[in-house]
């Protein structure tokens, strides 16, 4: 029902400004711009320049003076320090008394393609296939699930937060949302229980064991409310597209974020988020694909290919994506489902070879 938030336009036509010639003499021959460069590696920066029209050239990667030169040879220099994504690059020239600048820019990618894996079948247990599964929890023995829609929209009893049996997928406890609402992701926070909204802009929280509402919340930079996980410090929530925000797990207040890379390129459309011994996993929204994200860089790290999960056997006209993650820190135990999907999986992890 939600759109993705694509971002590559703007990537290629914001992001990636023409180039700037300030001086009449000396532009950039190296990097071309737009030029994918794996984090670590060498880049090589030259000039054009005619002879003698410039006293000197000092260059910089984003705002870091990395060396200098007195003529057009090339200067060699290391990608490690930079960030992920679109980085500057600047030549400051000059000529006597006057000093003007030339840029460039270049997109910085994963030093390390991700580790490929697919998928086996550990257990299989009841899902209720009127739930579109927009968030999931395991915690003590029961699944904590945000169900989205819009009653209004003729989804069944449109959002509802739920308390599930695994065992028998029973729902336990139930708290409706209003007509209005479109639920999202949803993290547990010691005993709290907190909810995104799609495009209210809001947040919720709850009482882990009551559904008594204590809390809501503004969204800040975020446009939208896609994923949540907890890492026991601070809160991650992705919108929609690559950035993954980090929430203060007190005041819900946004403090950052990280922008999620593959070797590709960047990775949008970031649903369901889980917190799994350190690292970020999510669904990528229409794909069978969950990738896992370093939190510290934002480098796809992993890339999990679930085609197949759901036999055809089970599916319906209603049944919809592949969305919910959750980990049961204790039994190490990984489940998976989708939206209307009548299963909810128990999974293991196998690298393809």
């Amino acid at each position: 029902m939600k759109k993705a938030v694509v971002l590559f336009v703007l990537f290629i036509s914001v992001f990636v400004s023409c180039k700037r010639e300030l001086t009449s003499s000396a532009y950039f021959l190296l990097p071309e711009e737009g030029s994918r460069v794996k984090k670590g590696s060498e880049i090589t920066l030259k000039l054009s320049g005619d002879a003698g029209s410039f006293d000197s050239v000092q260059y910089l990667l984003d705002t870091t003076y990395v060396g200098s030169k007195l003529d057009t040879s090339s200067l060699k220099v290391s990608s490690q320090s930079l960030a992920l994504g679109i980085r500057t690059v600047t030549a400051r020239v000059y000529n006597g008394e006057n000093v003007k600048e030339t840029t460039t820019n270049i997109v910085v990618l994963p030093e390390k393609d991700p580790t490929r894996y697919t998928y086996e079948v550990v257990n299989t247990f009841p899902h209720d296939p009127s739930a579109y599964t927009q968030g999931l929890e395991y915690q003590d023995g029961i699944f904590y699930e945000s169900d989205g829609g819009y009653a209004s929209e003729g989804d069944i009893g449109g959002s509802s937060l739920r308390k599930v049996d695994p065992a028998s997928g029973k729902v336990l406890k139930n708290l409706d949302m209003p007509d209005n609402v479109f639920a999202e992701g949803l993290t547990l926070v010691g005993d709290k229980l907190i909810q995104l909204t799609w495009e209210n802009r809001i947040g919720f929280v709850y009482n882990k064991d009551s559904f008594e509402k204590l809390a809501e919340f503004p969204y800040q930079e975020s446009q939208q409310g896609w994923g949540l996980c907890f890492d026991g410090n601070k809160i991650y929530k992705s919108d929609g597209t690559n950035r993954i925000y980090t929430l203060n797990k007190d005041s819900y207040v946004e403090e950052g974020y990280i922008q999620v890379y593959d070797q590709n390129g960047p990775l949008d459309s970031l649903n369901e988020l889980e917190w799994i011994d350190g690292q970020i996993y999510a669904n990528v929204y229409q794909y069978d694909r969950i990738v896992r994200i370093d939190p510290s860089t934002g480098a796809v790290t992993a890339d999990i290919n679930m085609t197949g999960l759901l036999p055809a056997k089970d599916r319906s006209e209603d049944t919809d994506v592949l969305n919910g993650i959750a980990w049961d820190a204790k039994g190490k135990r990984l489940f998976v489902t989708g939206k209307k999907w009548n299963t909810m999986f128990e999974i293991r992890l196998k690298e393809v070879q």
